[in-house]
């Protein structure tokens, strides 16, 4: 079964897709959301590819070297042995800044023997609409297409590049390389050149896992995590991607295929306060100065999403040529959804703002702005919380008054007056003090329903919404309130399936949801743990991690008959959720639980 068994390397500039066989499926540059050089992953024969093939004798096993994102797929038939050390470039220049070309490497290792393999390179430039023609030249192998747009990619390689492009079988006698570059090379790559730049980018990314934390339970599956959230983000502006994929389709054979690859203004925001909490502090600081940039007007509305270089308009279109994952159309680029309106984005940005003024009040950068942006986004949700939005699931169809909304639009305000409190800037606390009970109380009004027991999807509805479990996360109910237990049990109840969960199972504009949504699983293990149920939480959390692929990484939803992985891939969400599950299960301590048996 197929189950998204593909590594990703990067280096905060783009990524690239590589499968547990080796082969480069998915690949954009000279940016995560340029069009594709390689796209084999949404269609099998025309999308293109970077595979190393070699006899059938061969075993090939894939991992990643521990504490980076170098990727290492191992060959060998016994007597011969070779390995692929993939990475893109990213170390740190001798003037301070970083050095992270357009730019895959890959290091080839020979091991023992004289092992012996082929090349298919068919780069397919921009997103395969046009023929790209490969020439072989003196220094290097040049692809270029001109059909739709001019472009053009390069390969060095220290093997003999006719043979290469020809698909020649090849023999290893020592290390060697290939070196896909957007750009051409002034300096002529060498194997030495590139094991060092494998060796310096070995040390960047074991630097940066020495910054975050060892806990005593699951440290490698947050690690693992944390790295790969570290590849979603987009070191030029700030930003931070959902994934790096785009219509991975939610269900094989529908419709529900979205591009992820830009900057969710709610998930980004919850991707940064996890990773400030593992002691990575310049990823938040340059997402928040990503915020500020976009918000030159003080009374300009938030969109939900971003384009990772500011972009704001960002248009939705299908490739039609192309067959989709596994058949399933459309293959779109861009996202309809940056028009909607979600009332939610403001309390989870106000949340990470104060997160990061709680950490760093007395030297944080950009203290003026963030105060102007804190009393900006007080006044957009004043005049606007009680109106309807589209939600956190982004439905295409009749706006409502959604609880996570409305639930967030109280934490906006929340967060402000502590943001206040901090600054030393009373002057509209009171004021702000009544609008947050004021909200409040509408939530506890109207979103409860006594009939099924919970707080419902949406005003006077009988729905249940797996995002409701967030309300305890962000400190609106004690996680040992009746109202959040009974909560708890019903959503378990009507969402839970296997112990995987619905976002919801009321139908939308495509119907009935046929996966889960990945997140709303660690959720609810993550709630399951704060109510009581401590050992059921860990059990269930365990065997979800089984769900992950041969790397330890996971896409948005898993399906709920195979297992398997589906939609775009890695998930940023899924990820930043299970570190939460893995560091409150690692945290608790002894006195911690006595502590809270005396609460109860």
């Amino acid at each position: 079964m197929d189950n998204l068994d593909y590594g990703i390397v990067g280096n905060c500039r783009s990524a690239a897709l590589i499968s547990k066989t080796g082969s480069v499926d998915w690949c954009c540059l000279p940016e995560f959301d340029s069009s594709s050089v390689f796209a084999k992953l949404l269609d099998n024969k025309i999308g293109g590819s970077f595979e190393i093939r070699v006899a059938k004798d061969y075993t090939i096993k894939q991992r990643y070297k521990k504490s980076t994102a170098v990727l290492i797929t191992r060959f060998s038939d016994g007597e011969n042995t070779f390995e692929i050390h993939d990475f893109m470039p990213r170390y740190y220049n001798e003037n301070g800044g970083y050095h992270a070309p357009p730019e895959l490497a890959r290091h080839v290792r020979h091991i023992k023997g004289r092992p012996k393999f082929r090349v298919h390179y068919d780069p397919k430039l921009e997103y395969a609409l046009g023929e790209t023609k490969t020439y072989v030249k003196k220094n290097f192998v040049v692809s270029l297409t001109q059909t739709e747009k001019f472009d053009t990619v390069f390969l060095y390689t220290s093997f003999n590049k006719n043979a290469v492009v020809e698909g020649r079988e090849l023999e290893i006698k020592q290390n060697g390389f290939f070196l896909l570059g957007y750009n051409e090379k002034i300096l002529h790559p060498t194997s030495r050149k590139i094991y060092l730049d494998l060796e310096r980018t070995k040390v960047y990314w074991l630097n940066w896992a020495n910054r975050t934390p060892t806990y005593n339970k699951y440290n490698k599956q947050i690690m693992r995590s944390a790295i790969t959230l570290k590849l979603l983000s987009y070191d030029r502006t700030g930003a931070v991607l959902a994934a790096a994929t785009t219509s991975l389709p939610e269900t094989i054979g529908e419709v529900r295929n979205w591009d992820y690859r830009f900057c969710w203004i709610r998930d980004a925001s919850m991707v940064i306060k996890v990773m400030a909490d593992l002691g990575h502090k310049n990823v938040a600081r340059r997402y928040l100065q990503f915020i500020i940039d976009l918000i030159p007007d003080k009374d300009e509305k938030l969109q939900i999403m971003y384009g990772i270089n500011k972009e704001k308009t960002l248009t939705e279109t299908t490739l039609d040529h192309l067959s989709g994952y596994q058949n399933s159309k459309p293959v779109r680029v861009g996202n309809a959804a940056y028009e909607q309106k979600q009332n939610d984005i403001y309390g989870i940005l106000m949340d990470v703002i104060h997160a990061q003024l709680a950490k760093f009040s007395t030297g944080i950068e950009n203290g003026e702005e963030l105060w102007g942006i804190t009393k900006g986004i007080v006044w957009i949700v004043s005049r606007h919380w009680k109106e309807p939005d589209k939600g956190i699931w982004e439905l295409r169809t009749e706006e409502r008054h959604f609880t996570f909304s409305k639930v967030l639009c109280w934490v906006a305000i929340d967060r402000a007056v502590r943001i206040a409190r901090i600054l030393k800037k009373t002057r509209k606390l009171e004021q702000w003090t009544q609008l947050e009970q004021e909200i409040k109380n509408d939530i506890h009004e109207n979103a409860w329903n006594d009939d099924v027991n919970a707080f419902t999807q949406s005003y006077g509805s009988t729905h249940l919404d797996a995002s409701v479990l967030l309300m305890e996360s962000y400190g609106f109910i004690h996680a040992r309130s009746p109202k959040f237990m009974s909560t708890v049990r019903a959503i378990e109840k009507e969402l839970s399936n296997d112990g995987l969960l619905y976002r919801y199972k009321n139908k939308d504009d495509f119907g009935l949801p046929s996966s889960s949504f990945t997140i709303c699983t660690f959720w609810f293990i993550n709630s399951l743990f704060k109510i009581g149920e401590e050992e059921k939480a860990v059990a269930l959390f365990e065997k979800t991690l089984t769900y992950g692929n041969h790397l330890g990484l996971f896409s948005e939803d898993i399906d709920f008959k195979t297992k398997r992985l589906l939609g775009n891939f890695p998930q940023a969400y899924s990820h930043l959720a299970l570190i939460e599950c893995a560091v409150n299960f690692s945290r608790k301590n002894t006195e911690e639980r006595i502590l809270e048996s005396m609460r109860e």
